[in-house]
């Protein structure tokens, strides 16, 4: 097998991803020429799908952008860039109303847009789609839009494996490797720009609101690229997720409780008020905590969310996919309480990029979950994240188009640097066993709740199958994702071991307090600095 005459493609930009971020930036660059869209499995198939919630943005007469920038800065914990939330608030509504022209049809209440509040904002500034299906509402107008337009290509099954570079001045991004499952055959894919909107991480840990595609590729595929990683240590854990072992993830909204929802432990009480003054509303990462220390104290595996004193038929109306999903199990969340437990959900950190989307890789761009624009620092605010995915992949258009650096260069030159051989293989390996365990001891080593010891420990695991798998040459995407996964899981425990400090999303049980000198201190890593560097943002 010869990677030099393998199959090829060209194609003006290549985007790597079908959620908002991919979707939303392949729209616009359909404008400048042709573009062609990869997704691992099915163009439904991502976080935006699942996103309950809604998008944040200023809307109302009511709010201003400095609040929603102050609510975003605080939830971060020290660690945002500023100049990069100025930019995703004050674009935010202009992007939101664009994509209301595109055909997402936001809810209303007579004639109004139907706002609401989530953890952590100090107003109603919360768009909702269908009560509390928002992503799967904006995937599908954002969806039909593409499809329509004659110049972009959707390819689905297309796993991609490596970023093809060439040397100049810098790394140049020129091209993908690309693994076409339902032709059973790798692809190159020639581009002078690429976009990773490859989403998260969330499958590297056992209990996740993440549907199974997120397996942290392309941060894994950058970081083995040599682009820079930065912030991996903040995970979000969303503090709701349904608990209902043996059964696929489903995400209790964060609206439920911002709508008045309450939660109790084991015995019934009503806890959140005793850990932060917002109560249910306070930050993610201290509910999340919150909900686990009952847990630990309590007698049963979850927490209970409790909406029985709102208006029956206002649940109905207003949660229409949650109320489904939970009468579909057999749970009338009317009349009763819902079991509930925190599960990794959102990835802060991730490939760092500027405020133009752009990475340490020329002609190599990132937004979405996959980036790390400085907009979340150590723990996102509710609802930025579709936001977040608008915002800067229409900046990641608007950069390029007004640089004009994107006519096609032709084939590779001498200085392509292909990706080495000896590393793929036809043969078949099964590391569904691993995976599993791995997932596991991620959630208890390297979760919502750390220490040292755990971590190494952690640490040790993660090196040693590395090891294993290293001189193995298999085909199959499982053991690709493993990788991948195992590679992640690796940054994300050392930057945790780093961080001598509690900050956001990261709790270290050994080093509670956070640390003034951390403040506005990251954590970034690249092929020259494996085990991590500091870079303080002035």
């Amino acid at each position: 097998m010869n990677l030099t005459s393998m199959e090829r493609q060209k194609t003006d930009f290549l985007v790597i991803g079908t959620g908002i971020a991919g979707l939303y930036t392949a729209l616009h660059l359909s404008s400048m020429g042709q573009v062609t869209v990869l997704t691992k499995e099915k163009l439904e198939d991502s976080n935006t799908q699942y996103a309950q919630g809604g998008i944040a943005a200023v809307l109302d007469s009511q709010d201003s952008l400095e609040l929603h920038i102050q609510d975003t800065l605080e939830a971060g914990a020290g660690l945002c860039d500023r100049k990069a939330v100025e930019v995703l608030v004050k674009e935010g509504p202009e992007r939101v109303k664009e994509l209301i022209e595109l055909g997402t049809n936001f809810d209303h209440i007579e004639g109004e847009l139907d706002l609401s509040r989530e953890g952590a904002h100090s107003r109603r500034r919360i768009l909702h789609a269908r009560g509390d299906a928002t992503g799967e509402e904006i995937r599908e107008s954002l969806t039909e839009v593409v499809l329509e337009r004659e110049n972009i290509e959707i390819i689905e099954e297309s796993f991609m494996m490596e970023l093809i570079l060439e040397k100049s001045e810098q790394l140049r991004a020129a091209g993908a490797l690309v693994w076409c499952n339902e032709l059973k055959k790798y692809k190159i894919f020639e581009s002078p720009v690429i976009v990773m909107a490859s989403g998260g991480c969330g499958q590297i840990y056992a209990h996740t609101s993440n549907p199974e595609v997120t397996t942290g590729d392309g941060v894994a595929a950058a970081y083995r690229a040599g682009a820079d990683i930065e912030d991996m240590e903040f995970v979000q854990f969303h503090p709701t997720l349904f608990y209902n072992p043996g059964q696929p993830p489903f995400l209790i909204s964060e609206t439920v409780r911002g709508e008045g929802g309450i939660l109790l432990n084991s015995d019934g009480h009503r806890f959140m008020p005793e850990y932060h003054e917002l109560a249910e509303l306070a930050p993610r990462d201290i509910v999340s905590r919150a909900i686990l220390r009952e847990i630990q104290k309590g007698s049963e595996p979850c927490v209970y969310l409790d909406v029985t004193d709102l208006e029956s038929e206002y649940i109905k109306e207003r949660f229409p996919s949650i109320y489904g999903t939970l009468s579909q199990e057999g749970l009338d969340m009317t009349e009763e309480q819902i079991p509930v437990a925190p599960a990794a959900h959102y990835m802060m950190g991730g490939i760092k990029a500027d405020i133009n989307g752009c990475t340490s890789i020329e002609n190599f761009y990132v937004c979405g979950e996959a980036a790390c624009t400085g907009v979340h620092g150590a723990n996102r605010l509710a609802s930025n994240s579709l936001l977040e995915g608008l915002v800067f992949g229409y900046r990641i258009y608007d950069y390029i188009k007004e640089s004009g650096n994107y006519s096609h260069s032709g084939s590779f030159t001498s200085e392509t640097i292909l990706p080495r051989i000896g590393e793929y293989g036809d043969t078949f390996l099964n590391t569904k066993q691993r995976r599993r365990k791995y997932r596991k001891l991620m959630m208890e080593k390297a979760g919502i709740i750390r220490d040292e010891k755990k971590l190494k420990e952690m640490l040790s695991f993660i090196k040693q199958n590395l090891d294993d798998l290293s001189n193995i040459k298999a085909v199959n995407q499982q053991f690709w994702e493993f990788k991948n996964m195992l590679t992640v899981g690796k940054l994300i425990v050392l930057a945790a071991l780093k961080r001598i400090e509690s900050r956001g999303g990261h709790y270290r049980s050994d080093y509670p307090e956070s640390k003034p000198s951390w403040r506005k201190k990251h954590i970034l890593f690249n092929i020259e600095n494996p085990e991590g560097i500091f870079n303080v943002l002035e």
